[in-house]
C-alpha cells in the first residue's frame, strides 16, 4: 500500500507539473498583426503586439501581459524579443515600433541604419529627407501635394 501511495503521489505530481507547463508557455514569442513581434497569452491562441505589454491595459484574458514580474523594471524585465534598443543607450522602444515609419527613438535609429534593418519605403510612402522629425526617410504619400513642405527638397510638393 505504501508503494501504491507513492505511485499515486508521483502521478498527481506529474499531472500538476504538466498542467503548469501547459498553462504557462516558456516561450511567449509570436507574430502579431502585420507580422510584427508579439507576446503570446496563456491561452496560447491570443497574440498581442509587443507595445501592448505593460501598457496598463490587460490585453490577455488572465492579465499576464501586465504582471509585475514582467513590468517591474522596463525594459530590463521584458523578454529581449519585445525590446528594440535605440542608438542612444538611454532610449528603447517596443519591437513592433521598429520599422513602422515613425521616429519613435527620436534619432531615427529605429527606422534607419544597420540596427533597424528596415525595408525601403513601400508604395504608400515617398522616399526623401524629411523636414520634420516625425518621419525618418519615408513620408506618407497622402501628404504629397498638400501645400506643406515635408521633404527638404520639396519633392513631396513638386515630384511626388
Amino acid at each position: 500500500s505504501a508503494t501504491a501511495l507513492l505511485v499515486l503521489a508521483a502521478a498527481v505530481g506529474l499531472a500538476v507539473a504538466l498542467g503548469l507547463l501547459l498553462h504557462a508557455p516558456a516561450n511567449r514569442f509570436c507574430a502579431a498583426s502585420n507580422n510584427h513581434t508579439g507576446f503570446l497569452c496563456d491561452d496560447r491562441a491570443t497574440c498581442i503586439l509587443a507595445s501592448q505589454v505593460c501598457d496598463r491595459v490587460s490585453n490577455c484574458r488572465n492579465g499576464e501581459d501586465e504582471q509585475e514580474e514582467l513590468c517591474s523594471d522596463l525594459p530590463h524585465s521584458l523578454p529581449g524579443y519585445l525590446v528594440f534598443h535605440c542608438s542612444n543607450p538611454a532610449y528603447w522602444v517596443y519591437a513592433d515600433q521598429r520599422c513602422n515609419r515613425m521616429n519613435d527613438c527620436g534619432d531615427c535609429s529605429d527606422e534607419m541604419g544597420s540596427l533597424a534593418a528596415c525595408p525601403p519605403c513601400g508604395s504608400e510612402w515617398w522616399s526623401c529627407s524629411p523636414v520634420l522629425y516625425e518621419y525618418c526617410s519615408c513620408v506618407p504619400r497622402r501628404l504629397c501635394r498638400d501645400g506643406v513642405q515635408h521633404c527638404l527638397s520639396w519633392s513631396d510638393e513638386y515630384v511626388c
